[in-house]
């Protein structure tokens, strides 16, 4: 009998029939490094494509997502994270909120290990933008996916990974010790998720709205909680039309509104993470308290 993963990462895709094959490719055992790839299964939860991806171009990656169909698809994700969570097998279980974000090739080995330094982790990647600026900016400035393919190929991705970080932008602007708006990939065991309950599904604004900052806020704010920044890996955002990443008016539009439905649900105001917490960094496999 096959025994289960050690690793699930859950990833949430909608229309991203360019932008997904990358995302998956980035997190098969073919491109990523470390034996935490062997023992991870993906699970890919599509939320309402009017065309579900077709996965089978992968298997040559080594790469055998499973594909589920959300139950409930709609504007909001966060139906469709719980119920890939809910179907996750690893002890250790990643979310990508957006499917466009490709991973840097120790991401998910630097999860696993990071992880490990402490039995109520909480992992978060630094978040990148692929392209000269954010891409609320950089899109109205004529960055598009043209753009991005021809930026792709100019540092012959797939084959060195690491040389996303040549051609992205980082959205932790002032150094990785920086206050953390969200970690669109976030790891924690399996009996942690469970304790925070999932992503609140009570944030029903197409996107999720904030939800992604919210579950960072919550996940450290558990009781022992340890949260630990990694660093020299990432996520790298693709250019897609998305609500938060389009144009600036959009960013702010969803930040506002966002903000004034966290306030009402948290009686609070939105704010990042701001403890340094631990830095993992995962090229020297040092850790700075």
């Amino acid at each position: 009998m096959r025994a289960p993963p050690s690793l699930s990462v859950v990833v949430v895709s909608y229309e991203m029939k360019r932008e997904l094959p990358r995302t998956l490719l980035s997190l098969s055992p073919a491109y990523q490094r470390g034996p935490a790839a062997g023992g991870c299964e993906v699970i890919v939860v599509d939320n309402g494509s009017s065309v579900p991806p077709d996965l089978s171009a992968l298997g040559a990656a080594g790469a055998t997502p499973r594909l589920l169909r959300a139950t409930r698809p709609g504007p909001s994700p966060v139906g469709a994270i719980n119920e890939g969570i809910a179907a996750a097998r690893g002890e250790l279980i990643g979310v990508w909120i957006d499917g466009a974000r490709l991973a840097s090739p120790g991401l998910l080995q630097a999860a696993a290990e990071a992880a490990a330094l402490h039995p109520r982790a909480v992992v978060a990647t630094p978040n990148y933008h692929l392209g000269p600026d954010l891409q609320y900016l950089s899109g109205e400035r004529g960055y598009d996916r043209a753009a991005e393919d021809a930026l792709l190929d100019s540092i012959a991705w797939p084959q060195d990974g690491y040389r996303l970080f040549e051609v992205a932008t980082a959205e932790l602007r002032n150094g990785p010790e920086a206050p953390m708006l969200e970690s669109n990939a976030l790891f924690m065991h399996r009996a942690l998720w469970a304790e925070l309950g999932g992503y609140d599904e009570a944030f029903q604004e197409p996107g999720g709205g904030v939800v992604n900052p919210d579950t960072l806020v919550r996940a450290c704010a558990l009781p022992g909680a340890q949260l630990i920044r990694i660093l020299g890996e990432g996520t790298f955002h693709q250019i897609h039309g998305g609500l938060s990443t389009s144009t600036l008016r959009g960013a702010m539009a969803v930040l506002q509104e966002g903000s004034r439905a966290y306030l009402q649900r948290r009686g609070l105001p939105l704010a990042p993470v701001r403890m340094k917490g631990w830095l993992y960094d995962a090229r020297r496999s040092t850790v700075t308290a």
